[in-house]
């Protein structure tokens, strides 16, 4: 699907001009701006999911008894419930007044939320206002994440040269990888070091007040960003286009990008169960629903140990997967995390009933299959869609099926287990998010070494060939090359 401006009714998306060249110097700083700030941004989000198993039931649900695992995991999705409505304000936004301004937001936003759940008395002090308060605060955060991750895809995409696009998108998620791992290193190190009654009653907040000093250090990197080359190319053909309501999105989506759309729901699904079950529900499944059924489980903090372990393997291979689809595509790699899922899904939830060493290879197979997707799936995503909606088609799709169908896993699968008693419950999600994945790489067109749809197609300054030079010594200018900035 090339844009072409044959959008009926709507200003024309420009044609795509000769090869622009962008200074490696600066996409290299715009991806290290929206890396640190997915590192903030997913250590803000992801520690409330390691305390869910660690202390927060005990904090704000006392008196749930064995409903405070679930209890605590649902006030964990409810921030799925307000993502699609971030997304809905944010990603449009994004489209119209820049990616750069609406990132330094959703930081700030996230840092200071996260911040002040670290404030919240408990249920102890105040009762039933306690856990409302998390709530609230969890919708904040839930608000920012809908317009922070689409916009950080969208800004490394857009910035990185066409060949080179795996690459530089993996390092988003290397970003996320550190947030998360970066969340798991100090509950557990604060599990290591302090007493069980110190931990439930200060010293859980110490993870949530780090996030000030972090998010702080990603809204001053992001804030000294200019636009990415595909936004200033499109402000620079058509004004027009910043005006585009957020019906028009919606109607475009629709009539025009509804492949496109499915496609990379599909995607999104399939990348974020194996996520979320992974780093979300595994750690409260060994800790608690294992030894409640009379398995095996593992200690609180051998439990985040594990999950630290299972990170850094991951941090450790994923830029070389992400340059591997640069090389080879992105669809051979989607293909192989789909059907790992689908054939060693449920193996790998009956390794983690059966010990110790069991457990340590059921976590690394989740961690391959979700390392296949978090590698390549950032920079795939982004090429289905025109500059001129890709913000906020992101945005939306993504968060609408991510809270559908991911961010909610958790919760589920933990009362699904809890009111069968069946302990392969994760399995069968696991399952089906690999056939969900499978099918929909099936259909995607590689993007791969493609210009993104409506931008010119773009090179980097370290990648051009030395220039050929006149009798005298000059520089010769390729006509088809125009340099960005």
């Amino acid at each position: 699907m090339q844009w072409s401006g044959a959008v009926s009714g709507a200003a024309e998306e420009p044609r795509p001009e000769p090869v622009a060249i962008e200074d490696e110097q600066t996409i290299r700083r715009a991806t290290t701006a929206a890396t640190l700030g997915n590192v903030a941004e997913w250590y803000d989000f992801g520690i409330y999911s390691y305390l869910a198993a660690i202390a927060l039931d005990r904090v704000f649900f006392p008196q749930a008894g064995e409903w405070a695992t679930v209890f605590t995991l649902a006030t964990f999705a409810a921030a799925f419930v307000v993502r699609p409505l971030g997304g809905l304000v944010l990603g449009p936004l994004g489209d119209r007044i820049g990616r750069t301004k609406v990132l330094s937001a959703t930081v700030l936003l996230m840092a200071v939320a996260t911040a002040l759940l670290g404030l919240v008395p408990s249920y102890d002090s105040i009762g039933l206002a306690a856990p409302l308060i998390v709530l609230f605060i969890r919708l904040l955060q839930g608000f920012s994440a809908g317009g922070e991750y689409t916009g950080a895809l969208t800004l490394v995409a857009e910035y990185a040269p066409d060949r080179r696009r795996g690459f530089f998108g993996s390092w988003l998620e290397f970003g996320t990888l550190v947030g998360y791992t970066l969340g798991a290193g100090v509950c557990a190190l604060l599990v290591g070091l302090l007493p069980q009654d110190d931990l439930l009653s200060w010293g859980w907040r110490l993870p949530f007040m780090l996030a000030l000093p972090i998010g702080v250090t990603g809204i001053y990197l992001r804030m000294r960003l200019e636009e990415t080359p595909a936004f200033r190319q499109l402000m620079d053909r058509s004004p027009a286009m910043s005006t585009m309501s957020l019906y028009r999105v919606f109607q475009i989506l629709v009539t025009h990008c509804r492949s496109a759309a499915l496609i990379a729901g599909g995607l999104v699904v399939a990348w974020n169960v194996t996520n979320y079950v992974l780093t979300n529900y595994v750690p409260t499944y060994l800790t608690g629903t294992l030894p409640d059924h009379g398995r095996s489980g593992t200690s609180e903090a051998l439990s985040t140990s594990l999950q630290v372990v299972v990170m850094l393997a991951m941090l450790c291979v994923i830029i070389f997967v992400g340059r591997l689809s640069d090389r080879i595509g992105r669809k051979p790699i989607l293909l192989t995390g789909s059907a790992a899922l689908i054939v060693l899904g449920l193996p790998a939830v009956w390794l983690l009933q059966a010990g110790l060493a069991g457990q340590v290879l059921g976590l690394l197979i989740m961690g391959f299959a979700l390392l296949c997707f978090a590698a390549v799936t950032p920079s795939t995503l982004p090429a289905l869609f025109p500059t001129f909606v890709r913000y906020g088609s992101l945005a939306i799709i993504f968060n609408v099926f991510v809270s559908a169908f991911a961010g909610t896993a958790p919760t589920v699968i933990g009362l699904a287990v809890t009111t069968t008693g069946n302990l392969d419950w994760p399995g069968y999600y696991l399952i089906g998010a690999g056939v969900v994945g499978l099918v929909s790489t099936l259909f995607l067109k590689e993007p791969a070494g493609r210009p993104l749809e409506g931008a010119a197609p773009l090179t980097s300054s370290a990648d051009l060939p030395a220039p050929k030079l006149s009798e005298d010594g000059v520089p010769l200018e390729n006509p088809q090359v125009r340099r960005q900035g």
